[in-house]
């Protein structure tokens, strides 16, 4: 083997590569934030959306098919290239935000509609007795429940933000694997900076699931654990 190893443009690199790190994160959290909110919009409307209101319940479940059918590189085009075919121009960061927040949607969708459906429907119906609105009802009664349910596939979609948000450089999104990439082709040191990189992500991850189980831990003391 003839190659040789040097570290060194590496280490020099490596606050840059920490900063890009944060972007990562960053567009991964805003990404759940708003996956969060527009999944469980997502399941009401494909539980609850009937008569006047059935087209939503179909948007919901189209939204639901095409993100978790399709691949999210095709996803990620689609924001960045299909819509500026359209003259819709958005920045690599929306692009990225957008096309994650499109597929964690989708996704958490699904896992907060099982999420509702593992909840006795009982519990709606006295809710809404005892003069509570479907929303309030839904927010003081089924969706802290919801929440413990879905707690690990909540972890494991931020995990998967996370690693997806890579995709990014092929739009132009300098975060921790675009930036990789910018400067191993200035330095042609391929290997050392994404092997840096992979330990980067592997310390992301364990963090993301240390924090998880520290907030698990928290808010789900004396429930039973999740």
């Amino acid at each position: 083997m003839d190659y040789n190893f040097h570290w060194q443009p590496v280490f020099r690199r490596l606050p840059e590569l920490l900063l890009a790190a944060l972007d990562t994160l960053q567009v991964a959290v805003l990404a759940i934030i708003l996956g969060i909110i527009l999944g469980l919009l997502l399941a009401v409307l494909k539980m609850n959306a009937t008569g006047k209101l059935k087209p939503l319940n179909w948007f919901a479940r189209s939204w639901i098919e095409l993100a978790r059918n399709t691949p999210v590189l095709l996803q990620l085009f689609f924001f960045g290239f299909g819509l500026g075919a359209l003259g819709l121009h958005l920045s690599p960061f929306m692009i990225v935000l957008a096309a994650l927040t499109f597929n964690c949607a989708g996704y958490l969708a699904e896992n907060f509609r099982g999420g509702l459906q593992s909840i006795p429907e009982t519990q709606l119906r006295a809710a809404r007795s005892l003069g509570m609105s479907a929303p309030k009802a839904y927010y003081y009664i089924l969706f802290p429940q919801v929440l413990r349910n879905v707690w690990h596939p909540l972890t494991n979609q931020i995990v998967w933000a996370v690693l997806m948000s890579s995709l990014g450089m092929l739009v132009g999104y300098q975060e921790l694997a675009g930036s990789a990439q910018y400067f191993a082709s200035r330095t042609y040191r391929i290997f050392e900076y994404f092997a840096v990189v992979a330990v980067i992500y592997y310390i992301l991850v364990k963090l993301i699931l240390a924090l998880s189980r520290l907030v698990a831990w928290r808010i789900f003391r004396g429930q039973g654990g999740v």
